[in-house]
């Protein structure tokens, strides 16, 4: 059964989805950007984008129940702007996940939501108890 997760700290969503979606366990996010959720605004530059996203992907999935994204993440997708910044991202990533890293892609796209310079979804697992009870 699917279950609607909604964040409070995460900034709202810019169309018709939901932060996440949880089904028997498994959380699903939405791609989350830099926009500060406190203000609306996206915040200005690369390291500051890739920073919030993180923080309102790892938001979200704390509302779903996540308590530990390093152990809980099972896989991230990364979509940048230019691949010529992926090392600048991998490093703030890194502040994020670092240990027993989910599995990742990460794409160059042509163009992301709100002039984002990167967006980042993540897939996670509760964990069999977290799920049962």
């Amino acid at each position: 059964m699917k279950k609607i997760v909604k964040c409070d700290k995460a900034p709202a969503a810019l169309g018709p989805y939901n932060h996440a979606c949880d089904a028997n366990g498994f959380v699903f996010t939405s791609g989350q950007i830099g926009i500060d959720p406190a203000t609306g605004k996206m915040v200005e530059g690369l390291e500051a984008q890739t920073r919030q996203a993180l923080t309102n992907l790892k938001n979200v999935l704390h509302e779903a129940g996540c308590d530990d994204i390093t152990q809980d993440v099972l896989k991230t997708t990364v979509f940048i702007m230019d691949m010529n910044d992926f090392a600048t991202i991998n490093k703030i990533y890194g502040e994020f996940f670092s240990k027993d890293f989910p599995a990742r892609s990460c794409v160059q796209v042509a163009k992301l939501p709100a002039g984002a310079l990167v967006e980042i979804e993540a897939i996670a697992f509760r964990g069999i108890m977290k799920a049962v009870f």
